[in-house]
């Protein structure tokens, strides 16, 4: 059995800020409102017309990715691209992506777990070096929500949280079982499945139906959330699997080098930070500029971390993330 271990990180976001102060404009809201539910400023949105999609700014942040890592694109075995926002209804991102960067024949799979995506994707490919299947995996998160949301006073619990962008790692095998990816989990509660989710178009409700229907108040093909009960069930999961991952891996809430939460919302970090009694320079939160990036939330952060400093030799790191599904999971990393 191998280790797997991250050796290659980039991350990609649209030049289009919006701030609180763009949506004061357009709905119903103020500044002051937003930053006190979800600790949001600003937010990355891509503007119409831009070349930007899904894949394509997968592809830019896996470009600084592999070019950190020291291989080439020809060298990946395997692409997982984790998004709740493909290209296409079919196929997934993840071929578009091996298209655009030319590489050879290997799997390419898209990972449809919303916020939790990034880290089913990591513990999938962890689990594929460590059996000795694939050698270099290529990890994405890639969002494109802005154009999909309801930008008016009637979405904007929902408009107001989410923004754009991309996160890619490259992750390769190890000899070193000391270090790397020591200990990851996932988890999942169907039951609540509709209380985070985007009903409409299904196989069961599909699109000639809905434009046939043309009900104004018909808002099915819009994300919806029931924000309350996803804050409870999400502080609850949180804590659950950062316990369960110290506990496996052995370390206490000090030892904890860096803790990176899914940019969901500020006050859940800060609620988890505060459970665990860690200091602000153990836990890293972002979604103040970027809003709520879903699967690409913790690349973003990752890479942004890394890139300051915050992550370095021996850093003991713990990624955790709660959402849609609703699902959860944690990744314990000794860098």
């Amino acid at each position: 059995m191998y280790n797997s271990k991250i050796i290659g990180l980039g991350k990609y976001l649209p030049d289009n800020i919006v701030s609180n102060a763009d949506l004061e404009k357009i709905m119903d809201t103020t500044d002051a409102w937003i930053q006190e539910r979800t600790g949001i400023r600003e937010r990355r949105h891509i503007v119409k017309g831009s070349d930007d999609t899904t894949f394509t700014m997968g592809v830019k942040a896996s470009k600084i990715a592999i070019e950190r890592s020291g291989i080439t694109s020809k060298e990946i075995d395997l692409i997982l691209f984790a998004t709740l926002s493909p290209d296409y209804y079919f196929p997934g991102s993840g071929v578009l992506v091996q298209d655009a960067l030319d590489i050879p024949d290997c799997p390419a799979m898209d990972i449809r777990m919303q916020c939790s995506g990034f880290i089913y994707a990591v513990a999938t490919a962890d689990q594929f070096i460590k059996t000795g299947m694939y050698k270099n995996v290529l990890v994405i998160g890639s969002e494109y929500h802005s154009g999909g949301l309801e930008m008016n006073t009637r979405g904007r619990n929902i408009s107001v949280i989410f923004g754009d962008g991309a996160g890619a790692i490259v992750m390769t095998r190890s000899e070193n079982k000391n270090k790397g990816i020591l200990h990851s989990q996932l988890h999942s509660e169907g039951k609540y499945a509709e209380e985070l989710s985007l009903i409409g178009p299904n196989t069961r409700r599909w699109v000639p139906e809905i434009l046939g229907e043309n009900d104004p108040d018909d808002v099915s093909y819009f994300p919806h959330m029931n924000g309350q009960f996803v804050f409870k069930n999400a502080v609850i999961r949180f804590s659950e699997v950062i316990y369960a991952g110290l506990k496996k891996t052995g370390w206490q809430p000090s030892d904890i080098d860096m803790l990176i939460p899914h940019q969901a919302n500020l006050r859940i970090s800060q609620f988890v930070q505060k459970k665990f009694g860690l200091r602000d320079d153990q836990v890293f939160n972002n979604i103040q500029v970027y809003g709520n990036t879903t699967a690409a939330s913790i690349p973003i952060a990752l890479t942004e971390a890394w890139e300051e400093g915050k992550i370095k030799e021996d850093s003991k790191v713990i990624l955790a993330a709660f959402g849609s599904g609703f699902t959860w999971g944690s990744i314990s990393i000794k860098w």
